[in-house]
């Protein structure tokens, strides 16, 4: 950078820091925060392994200009849930004037179109992938904590704007994007654990309660060593009575696309999966919001029989 440049860099940015968030989200993606890139799309299709942007829906249908009560960076990691009549997704926002993910709460009455509300979730530490979930009439939110060494474990005092911390589900290591799933009596958690950010090391444990005890299967690792398939990519789903679990490409690159994993065996002494197909599910479209990169997936199957999904892609920066 010039040093003319860097000057009008530095008196630009208390000028533009001081606008309201609304405004400073509607700023170029290059002014000040070009990296920054990531958006939220909503997808359709006739299975989970078969989804588009379908022509109806015009994507992404959030971005970080919609955030109105923080200056966000961009806007990633979205998982919904359909309460009664109404969809409600939670995502990361990430916070500029932080300069870490908090958790957000956008609305729609169909899935297809959608209003940012407001943060909901902010701790003094990075805060990102909100896998939110129903469990015996409760609600409950385990989002991403790294920094804190931690898997954290939020149920709803009052859904969907209240939540409180209830505990650890884990501690004491790096822990990325933990999804689980309830099956055979029991919850299963994946979780990606390789404490140089490789990407390339997927754990799975088990317990019969939610608080634990938490044990670690004995044939974890169950991915080692690679960077195409061990973080998980969203949330880990029942189709045809498979479990399905997603995960996202980091290698060359982190978050190039997502592929999906059939478990045909899963038990407290064995575990076995195979990919549904040599090819990704989700696929950077080349241009647009999506155009570089996209990292996550979490579908649901609708009355009618059909798919809808909220993902997220990279917008394409020079």
């Amino acid at each position: 950078m010039s040093i003319v440049k860097s000057v009008i860099k530095k008196s630009i940015k208390p000028l533009v820091y001081s606008l309201p968030p609304k405004l400073l989200n509607q700023l170029p993606i290059g002014l000040p925060d070009k990296a920054l890139q990531w958006s939220i799309g909503i997808y359709t299709g006739s299975s989970p392994f078969d989804l588009k942007s379908p022509p109806d829906i015009k994507n992404p249908v959030l971005s970080r200009r919609d955030v109105t009560d923080v200056r966000a960076g961009f806007i990633a990691d979205p998982f919904m849930i359909q309460v009664e009549q109404t969809w409600y997704m939670f995502f990361e926002v990430f916070n500029n004037e932080t300069s870490r993910g908090e958790i957000g709460l956008a609305t729609s009455p169909d899935g297809r179109k959608w209003k940012y509300e407001k943060i909901v979730i902010a701790e003094p530490f990075h805060l990102s992938y909100p896998h939110v979930f129903e469990w015996m009439g409760e609600y409950y939110l385990i989002p991403e904590s790294f920094e804190a060494k931690s898997i954290r474990l939020y149920k709803a005092s009052k859904f969907p704007t209240h939540w409180q911390f209830v505990g650890n589900l884990m501690s004491g290591g790096i822990f990325l994007d933990a999804s689980l799933i309830r099956y055979a009596d029991k919850w299963w958690l994946f979780t990606e654990t390789n404490p140089e950010h490789k990407y390339d090391t997927l754990r799975l444990f088990y317990a019969d309660e939610l608080l634990g005890n938490w044990q670690e299967h004995p044939l974890s690792p169950i991915i080692q060593g690679n960077g195409h398939i061990a973080r998980p990519a969203g949330r880990v789903i029942m189709h045809n009575h498979q479990i399905i679990r997603y995960t996202q490409d980091c290698d060359p690159d982190y978050g190039i696309q997502v592929r999906a994993f059939a478990i045909d065996e899963l038990s407290t002494t064995t575990y076995h999966e195979q990919e549904v197909s040599p090819h990704p599910v989700l696929v950077p479209s080349g241009q647009g919001w999506n155009g570089s990169g996209m990292h996550h997936l979490d579908p649901h199957q609708l009355h009618d029989g059909t798919w809808i999904a909220c993902v997220d892609g990279r917008v394409l920066v020079a």
